[in-house]
């Protein structure tokens, strides 16, 4: 079994996959070096979704992104589905298929095409050099280019965007809405709050330097137990947004949870929390008119 806690991924140390669960991750398209041998992954059917891979262009070239949208005729309302350090694996995809079942146009874009796939490695430092090459400006670009790909769609109400991700993708989510006034609000599950992915990117802004910035309210999603963001860092963006007087955002943190609570193919998962929380997410759309 493979133990993720940590906020950018397992550790070489961490990769002991049996060749069982190396086979099932590889056959299910899910990210190898986070695999849990004993997973069960939620598994989401397309019925009544129309999804595929569309390419958007970026301001230095096109990239693929993953849409899943309700079949059913009409405008929807939209959300912009950050990844993890993993990438645009099966866990996102099904993530974006379950937004969509929820009635929204879920675009996913890859972050990392132009460097390679860390879904197929296990080797964590050379995922990371994969990660690292996102840089802000280049992941600005990328969610402006899946917001100029909704607004050209007749299917997508573009006055209702939201955005959400997951580690790496979580503290993108704080970024992308101090960034686009196109979002209508964040959630942003268990990202860092200080300490860049990019520590070589001179311009890189973590999510406590750009609290003033926010431009809509975020949600965000922690674990208690989660090793790489401490809570001294969670109650820093607390106290920052209190001070910035950001009030219709808020932090819910999960008692005994570990990162990666939501990402039901690592053990990390926990049902009780990934539940409650995606309950959160959805009702903080709603009540921000996405």
């Amino acid at each position: 079994m493979v133990t993720l806690t940590r906020p950018d991924g397992t550790q070489p140390q961490d990769l002991h996959l049996s060749r069982r669960g190396l086979t099932l991750a590889l056959t299910g398209g899910y990210a190898l070096a986070a695999w849990s041998a004993e997973a069960q992954p939620v598994k989401t059917d397309g019925a009544g979704l129309v999804t595929e891979t569309v390419q958007i262009k970026a301001p230095d070239r096109e990239i693929p992104a993953f849409v899943a949208r309700p079949a059913k005729a009409g405008k929807h309302p939209c959300v912009v589905l950050i990844s993890e350090i993993f990438g645009l694996h099966e866990y996102i995809r099904d993530t974006a298929r379950r937004l969509a079942k929820a009635g929204y146009v879920t675009i996913a874009p890859d972050f990392f095409v132009r460097a390679g796939d860390p879904s197929t490695m296990t080797d964590f430092p050379a995922i990371m050099k994969i990660v690292a090459t996102a840089t802000d400006a280049q992941v600005t670009g990328d969610i402006g280019a899946a917001l100029a790909w909704l607004k050209a769609q007749k299917f997508a109400d573009t006055k209702r965007i939201a955005i959400t991700g997951y580690c790496w993708g979580g503290a993108v989510t704080w970024e992308g809405v101090a960034r686009f006034a196109e979002f209508k609000c964040g959630v942003a599950w268990y990202g860092r709050l200080s300490g860049g992915m990019s520590p070589n990117d001179a311009s890189n802004k973590n999510p406590l330097d750009l609290v003033g910035e926010l431009k809509a309210p975020v949600l965000g999603l922690y674990a208690e137990k989660d090793s790489g963001i401490p809570l001294s860092d969670v109650e820093k963006m607390q106290a920052a947004l209190k001070a910035a007087g950001k009030t219709k955002s808020s932090i819910t943190v999960y008692p005994g949870a570990q990162h990666g609570f939501h990402a039901d193919y690592r053990p990390s998962y926990n049902k009780e929390a990934a539940t409650d929380a995606w309950a959160k997410m959805l009702a903080f759309f709603k009540a921000n008119g996405v």
